[in-house]
């Protein structure tokens, strides 16, 4: 009988997180759940091949060519970012407890007000609907502001979201486009 692998324990503790990809006044910034094992262990956002977020953001439009894992802060060039709901990497998201988020929403609020973005994209419902004690999240531009940043949640890309198909993805990631005027 296999054990059941607890939550922040073993290889999880010895992986930090990423590096935000951030700078002041960008387009969007967008948020992480959290990183993945392989993404924290290799160093590189969105670095698992099932991981859809590269090819959606070209297909969107955001960006004129997909960039690699490797190259991910090319995209500080194209007036966006990157940065992490909660910093700690793990095995899935769903390892994550709802006070990891509620832990991580000063910090993340603090780097937004310091950075200052348009747009703040939310990758995903669960960060967002927690951080903020969220019950009912539609996808899209939401009502509230992060000082004076807009706050969108967009469909997860990772390839364990059955619910999107990549055609499903850039269809939800082009409202921002547009709403941004790219």
């Amino acid at each position: 009988m296999k054990a059941k692998r607890m939550p922040g324990s073993d290889v999880e503790n010895e992986v930090g997180g990423l590096p935000d990809i951030l700078k002041p006044r960008l387009r969007v910034v967008f948020c992480g759940i959290n990183p993945g094992m392989r993404s924290a262990m290799v160093g590189m956002h969105f670095a698992n091949r099932s991981n859809r977020f590269w090819r959606v953001l070209h297909q969107s439009g955001f960006t004129p060519e997909e960039i690699l894992p490797q190259d991910s802060v090319s995209l500080l060039k194209y007036g966006y970012g990157l940065t992490s709901a909660v910093e700690r990497p793990t095995v899935s998201a769903g390892d994550l407890r709802r006070g990891d988020f509620l832990d991580a929403r000063a910090s993340l609020e603090r780097k937004i007000r310091k950075h200052r973005p348009r747009h703040l994209a939310f990758l995903g419902k669960p960060a967002y609907s927690a951080m903020f004690n969220l019950r009912q999240v539609p996808w899209g531009k939401q009502p509230m502001q992060i000082g004076a940043t807009t706050v969108w949640v967009l469909p997860n890309p990772s390839g364990l979201n059955r619910a999107f198909t990549l055609q499903a993805l850039v269809r939800e990631y082009k409202k921002l486009v547009d709403a941004i005027g790219e």
